[in-house]
């Protein structure tokens, strides 16, 4: 399996061995024009709580294990362009949902995502969709345990 890594290390191998001191993901935060607005969108799509100290210049909302997803405003915020790279995308998260996933898909558009005519995986595996703020995020089927 490769996956790309920073300065040119050259590729992740598995079964490569952990750092010592394990680095758990705390946190992601997006830029965009409107932190409020965006974080609407992701109440919306992933249940997570609001941040009470959120506001116009940052937002926030935590997952049941603390995880934060937060929302920065950026002055002159240009929105990525999937998939084209005029304004390359800034981040790329990836959901996993129990659901069908055109019932997923429905679900997020009814909520303001917007499916882009370019999805570069099986539709029945993934879907790529952009959030309100054109961050690309795709949504794939939980596997089956066992």
């Amino acid at each position: 399996m490769w996956s790309p890594t920073p300065y040119g290390a050259g590729p992740v191998e598995r079964g490569a061995a952990p750092m010592p001191a394990h680095l758990r993901p705390v946190a992601v935060t997006l830029d965009c024009a409107d932190p409020l607005a965006l974080a609407a969108f992701y109440r919306r799509v992933t249940g997570f709580a609001p941040h009470p100290e959120s506001g116009a210049g940052f937002a926030a909302l935590t997952g049941p294990d603390g995880f934060v997803l937060g929302f920065q405003a950026v002055e002159d915020y240009r929105p990525p362009r999937w998939p084209g790279q005029e304004v390359p995308q800034q981040v790329h998260l990836c959901y996993e949902v129990d659901e069908d996933l055109a019932a997923a898909e429905t679900r997020l558009l009814a909520l303001g995502a917007v499916l882009p005519a370019h999805q570069p995986h099986d539709p029945a595996r993934a879907r790529v969709l952009t959030d309100p703020a054109g961050h690309p995020f795709c949504v794939v089927r939980k596997k089956a345990e066992g």
